[in-house]
């Protein structure tokens, strides 16, 4: 692809948004967490051990286990992702599972519309539909994440819909 074409292509790009899953603990933190955890697991199972109990340990390193799995796996989702780009001819929404496999639609800007309560709750999915298709975005969010996305994206599309847009 030419640089011009690229240049045009990404001037086209009216609204960009990669939505991501939150993820609090980084990695650093996952390690300081392990430590402890291991630190006071291996600390409590000495304990019994010396009063006689010696299958207590094995339950401790068992904890140990199944917490380092059950983070490992909360990582593993976290590298699912939407990405959601509006170009003055589609709307592309490029989702990506946890394995990377990728799945993409593609609306008419014109007619899409985006659907969420007003005051959206846990349950209250963030939808996007034209022409008898939907598609719910951002399920992963909290819902004042989602009512902000959909205001972004509903103020988009508006802008593109106005008499006043120029390319």
């Amino acid at each position: 692809m030419s640089e011009e074409s690229q240049s045009k292509q990404q001037d086209d790009l009216l609204f960009d948004a990669d939505l991501r899953p939150h993820r609090s603990l980084s990695s650093r933190g996952f390690l300081i967490l392990m430590a402890c955890v291991c630190a006071v697991s291996f600390i409590a199972g000495i304990s019994f051990y010396l009063i006689g109990h010696w299958p207590v340990p094995i339950f401790f390193g068992l904890d140990v286990l199944v917490i380092y799995w059950a983070f490992r796996m909360n990582y593993k989702a976290a590298r699912a992702y939407e990405n959601v780009e509006l170009r003055e001819t589609a709307l592309t929404v490029r989702k990506v599972d946890a394995r990377g496999r990728t799945r993409v639609w593609r609306f008419d800007p014109y007619w899409v519309q985006v659907n969420i309560d007003s005051e959206p709750d846990w349950e209250s999915p963030l939808t996007v539909s034209s022409h008898g298709r939907q598609l719910e975005l951002g399920r992963f969010l909290t819902p004042p994440e989602r009512l902000d996305f959909a205001r972004a994206l509903r103020r988009a599309l508006s802008n593109l819909k106005s008499p006043v847009f120029n390319p």
